[in-house]
Formats: C-alpha cells, sequence, structure tokens
C-alpha cells in the first residue's frame, strides 16, 4: 500500500488528507491504519516524527463516520490521553485538520485553565475526547464525564503515561472503560519494563515497530559540546547567533534555569520565549504562538514540550542541560527533522553530566562526536603515575610550632615559658579533679559516719 486511498478510508478523510499535502503513508502509517480499522488492539512503536498521530486519528475518525452518530451526554465515542497539555492541543489541531469536511465533536480536556468551558462542552457529548490524565479524572470524579460508551482508547507517549507519576490515574480510568474496546499504546521508546506493563491494558495486541528503539532519526546531525558549566549561557548564545539557525528549540532541565537562559539570550538581542510548567495555559499557548508565526526565533523549554511540539521548520535544537532520564533526548531532538526534512542537534556537556553522555550513547546504541567529528573519551586519572610519586609523611605534632619570617620552625612561646618554670606544658595534672556532687556527697557522708 502506497496511497491512503487503498485503506478504504471515508471520503471526507481523504480530501482532508489531500489537503494537508499527504501523498504517501509512512511506515507506521501503512501498518497501523489497516490494523486499526480491523479492530486489533496495538502497540505501536515509532521514532518521534514519523506520523503517529496520524496514525490512530484517521482510523478513529473513520470509525466515528461510519458509526451511527447518537451522541449521549457526558461520553464520547474515542479516547486519546496524551502526558502534556501542549501534546493534546496538538492532537486536536491534527483532529480538526483531518475532519475539516465532516461534522466531527472534539472536546479538548486538559489542565491549566478553568474547568467550566470543558464541563460545558460534555454536556450534549462529542465523538473524541482529548486529554491529559489528571484533568479528565478529576471530571470523572464529579460525573462531568463518563466513558461508559467509549469505544475507541490511544495512550500516545506511553512510556511517559506509565511513568510512576501518571500510572496510578491511567488504571482508573482504564478500570472505567468497557472491556470490550479497541486499545493502541503509541510511543517512540518502550523500556521492557513499560512494556510489561503496557501488557496488562491490551488484549491479544498487535506490535508494530517501523525502526530501533530509542533510535534517533538518521536525518539529524548530532554533536555535543564539552564546556565549562559557567561557559555554557556564552557558548549557547554563540551558537544561536549562527546564521544556519533558523528556528530552535533548547532544552533546560530545569523551570529556573529556562527563565535565566531566555533572559540571557534576550539580552544578547536575541528573540526568545520561555516555556515550562510554571506558565499558565494561556502564557504557554502564547509563547508557542509566536515560535510558529515567527516572532521569536528560540523557544528555551523543559522536558514539558519535548514530546509536544510539533512544529515544522524547527532547523536546531540544543540541550543546554542534557536530560536525567536518557529516554528524553530521543524526544528531544526528535522536535528538528521533522515532515522528511533534516535538522541539527548540538548538547553543550560540562564535566558533571559525563555519565548523562554516557547514558545516552548507551542508548542510542553510538558515540556523539564533537564539532569536529571526533569521538573525545573521558579523561581518566593516571593511576600508576601516582602510585610511582614519593610519599611523604606529615608529621602529627606541628601545633607546638609556627613558621618566622625566614620560614624556620620555632618552638611556641608558651612552651619555653613551661620549660623555663620547669612546668609541663600540658596541664592536665595540674588541674584539680572535678567531682560531681553527688560523688561529694556520699563522700561527706562517709566521712560524718567515720
Amino acid at each position: 500500500m502506497t496511497k491512503f486511498d487503498k485503506f478504504g478510508l471515508a471520503d471526507p478523510l481523504l480530501r482532508a488528507i489531500t489537503a494537508e499535502g499527504y501523498e504517501t503513508p509512512t511506515p507506521i502509517q501503512q501498518q497501523v491504519i489497516p490494523a486499526f480499522l480491523k479492530g486489533n488492539d496495538i502497540l505501536g512503536i515509532a521514532q518521534t516524527g514519523t506520523g503517529k498521530t496520524a496514525a490512530f486519528c484517521l482510523p478513529i475518525l473513520n470509525h466515528v463516520l461510519g458509526a451511527k452518530r447518537n451522541l449521549t451526554p457526558k461520553t464520547s465515542t474515542a479516547l486519546i490521553v496524551a502526558p502534556t497539555r501542549e501534546l493534546a492541543s496538538q492532537i486536536v489541531d491534527n483532529i480538526r485538520a483531518y475532519a475539516k469536511f465532516s461534522k466531527v465533536k472534539v472536546a479538548l480536556v486538559v489542565g491549566g485553565v478553568r474547568s467550566f468551558g470543558q464541563v460545558k462542552a460534555m454536556r450534549g457529548g462529542v465523538d473524541v475526547i482529548v486529554a491529559t490524565p489528571g484533568r479528565l479524572l478529576d471530571h470523572m470524579n464529579t460525573d462531568a464525564i463518563t466513558l461508559d460508551n467509549t469505544q475507541m482508547v490511544v495512550l500516545d507517549e506511553a512510556d511517559q503515561m506509565m511513568d510512576l507519576g501518571f500510572l496510578p490515574a491511567i488504571r482508573k480510568i482504564m478500570r472505567s472503560l468497557p472491556q470490550e474496546r479497541v486499545t493502541g499504546l503509541f510511543s517512540a521508546t518502550m523500556p521492557k519494563e513499560i512494556k510489561s506493563l503496557a501488557c496488562d491494558f491490551l488484549s491479544d495486541p498487535q506490535e508494530i515497530t517501523v525502526a530501533a528503539v530509542s533510535k534517533p532519526i538518521e536525518r539529524i546531525a548530532q554533536s555535543v559540546r564539552r564546556v565549562a558549566k559557567n561557559e555554557k549561557r556564552d557558548v549557547l548564545t554563540s551558537l544561536v547567533l549562527d546564521e544556519s539557525v533558523e528556528r530552535a528549540v533548547v532544552f533546560t532541565r530545569t523551570k529556573r534555569g529556562a527563565d535565566r537562559v531566555c533572559s540571557h539570550l534576550k539580552e544578547a538581542e536575541i528573540a526568545a520565549v520561555a516555556i515550562h510548567g510554571d506558565k499558565s495555559q494561556a502564557q504557554r499557548e502564547r509563547a508557542l504562538k509566536q515560535f510558529k508565526n515567527g516572532k521569536n526565533r528560540v523557544l528555551v523549554a523543559t522536558d514539558i514540550a519535548a514530546r509536544g511540539i510539533d512544529i515544522d521548520g524547527v532547523s536546531h535544537v540544543f540541550n543546554f542541560d542534557l536530560p536525567e532520564v536518557s529516554e528524553a533526548y530521543v524526544h528531544r531532538i526528535g522536535r528538528t527533522a521533522r515532515a522528511g526534512r533534516s535538522g541539527v542537534a548540538i548538547s553543550l556537556c560540562d564535566p558533571s553530566e559525563r555519565h548523562l553522555l554516557r547514558a545516552i550513547e548507551k542508548l542510542i546504541g553510538s558515540k556523539i562526536a564533537n564539532e569536529n567529528g571526533e569521538i573525545e573519551e573521558d579523561v581518566k586519572p593516571d593511576r600508576e603515575a601516582n602510585d610511582n610519586k614519593p610519599r611523604t609523611k606529615r608529621s602529627r605534632n606541628t601545633r607546638p610550632f609556627r613558621q618566622n619570617a625566614k620560614g624556620k620552625s620555632k618552638p611556641n612561646a608558651k612552651i619555653n615559658e613551661f620549660k623555663q618554670r620547669g612546668e609541663k606544658s600540658s596541664s592536665k595534672q595540674n588541674k584539680p579533679r572535678l567531682r560531681s556532687k553527688r560523688t561529694g556527697g556520699k563522700q561527706r557522708q562517709r566521712q560524718a559516719a567515720a
């Protein structure tokens, strides 16, 4: 299959796909779309930026258009759960683009905004809910949303969804769904431990892997700069000022770090904006909009944006801080080289992050070269050279001596004074022996009795 019309999709979807400029399905789409249309549970693993969203959205919309549209209040035909607000919002944008020639109702249910609008949208029921787990669970607890009639469910970025922070909420959501349903789990990475948990939610799943797990896209030119920690901001500024950088995403490890880097870039007259968890939903949407329309050339973000930014034309990704979780590196650099284009990913590594670099290289299965294309090995101390060095004994009794102006040691003046008086320098024997009141009392009693 090389064309979308071979899948048997509804005509409104085919018209929308053509309007979006899609011609040939990607490898993940070629395998997932027909399997999902048959009603099979799917565990899909593919590199980021290879078209996973369309792979599960198109079969869902095809099912919605083919079913009798009898919307029930507070329910939906399909549910898509994503880990971040940005990714959920991006999925909604894609659904609306694919359903532009049909009347499909979609609701975005995420935190960071007032819930009244979401409750109002669910009163009459919708075809598709796209939600983050926390806010979805809140609405389920207040009976604003029920999942009794949900027939299809997708967990996007399943490895992050099943992290310790998301797993309890995901289990509650999955228990509320009907037993008879079609389930799909999609991600760019799928560790063995997470994969075993994923199988608890699937029934006889069809595993579809179209690329090596955790292997970055080949079109991304990766390199690393080994710099001192206090030099990172200046090095980053010089890199961003290069003419080849059309639009860039800079990743930091902390929210405060993102703000500091953004301020530093602005001082260098570089149009930059920051996005992280402390920003309100309105601020985050505004930042992404300004980045998309080119008002800001650089977006500084924490890992909250690593899986939610789907913007064409990102030429460079800079890792100002290396991620603590090596899998996040794959998602970070996946923000570039999208839609068949090439990209550049540059990481800044200070000495304290060398172990993180080694973990990333182990994950992707290759060494990352420097700007000259050379592989730099970590310098280890020469133990043999240290063992051959002569060792000198330190004198334990150095306190009584001090250096004079000529550098010669001379006894302390206090010690000389004791020697002239014929007394010992230690006052231990000259001090009266202290007795506790209790001991002295018993001694006086014995003397009185005698």
